[in-house]
């Protein structure tokens, strides 16, 4: 008589989903309380896709994007990006997949004073080993992309706000990433500036098909997505 082993069914994660979050759970412990900012959230983000998340200060839109991009492991719940469970990598392997898939945009650009424009667009992929040509190379053209070869070799205190946050995008891009996480790109510049750089980041993400997360309080950034949730009470809706 033959023998069928039983198997175990594995959860199929579509791979033009580029992100996906299934019932996440993360708080901290504030005054001997525990404080619950995601208690179940649910997010599935395409390639190509530009969703908003909007919610009030303090309601843990950047702990949802620290969650997505893997800097901050879920109390429960899944996290996929490009088909892959973060959670069960280890830890070299978890930054090695955010390294490569996800680029990181934030309102205060965190750029390195000490290193030239092209340098610090470069890090990601010297950090993952590339030779310094290579990833000197990879700068220039997304430098280039984002109209600002002509500050390549300019520290970061020589640029606009403006600049320093197409810089930050040019960082984010140069990995070709799966999903971009974006924290309020636009919060620390004027509203033209922040026209003309959220118009840059859009352009350059649906050019690269590339999954967009953007956090902002700002109505008008809200309005540029495909689709927008608000973070409340812990869950996306």
């Amino acid at each position: 008589m033959a023998v069928t082993e039983a198997r175990t069914e594995m959860p199929v994660v579509d791979r033009a989903v580029a992100l996906n979050l299934l019932d996440v759970h993360h708080g901290y412990e504030r005054a001997g309380e525990r404080i619950e900012v995601l208690a179940g959230a649910d997010l599935e983000v395409r390639a190509g896709e530009l969703v908003a998340v909007v919610g009030r200060s303090g309601s843990g839109k950047s702990t949802l994007l620290h969650v997505a991009g893997g800097l901050v492991a879920p109390a429960r719940g899944t996290v996929h990006i490009g088909g892959r469970e973060l959670g069960d990598l280890d830890a070299k392997e978890r930054a090695r997949i955010r390294r490569r898939t996800v680029g990181f945009v934030f309102q205060f650009f965190h750029l390195l004073p000490h290193l030239n424009v092209r340098d610090n667009v470069a890090l990601p992929l010297l950090l993952d080993g590339a030779r310094t040509r290579t990833a000197r190379d990879a700068a220039d053209g997304v430098l280039a992309a984002v109209g600002l070869t002509d500050r390549a070799d300019h520290l970061p205190s020589e640029l606009s706000g403006g600049q320093l946050q197409r810089a930050a995008i040019a960082r984010a891009l140069v990995t070709e990433p799966d999903v971009v996480l974006a924290d309020e790109p636009t919060g620390n510049l004027d509203a033209t500036t922040a026209g003309e750089v959220l118009d840059l980041l859009v352009a350059q993400v649906r050019d690269r098909n590339v999954a967009l997360v953007l956090v902002t309080h700002d109505a008008a950034s809200a309005a540029r997505a495909d689709r927008t949730l608000h973070l409340l009470d812990g869950l996306l809706v």
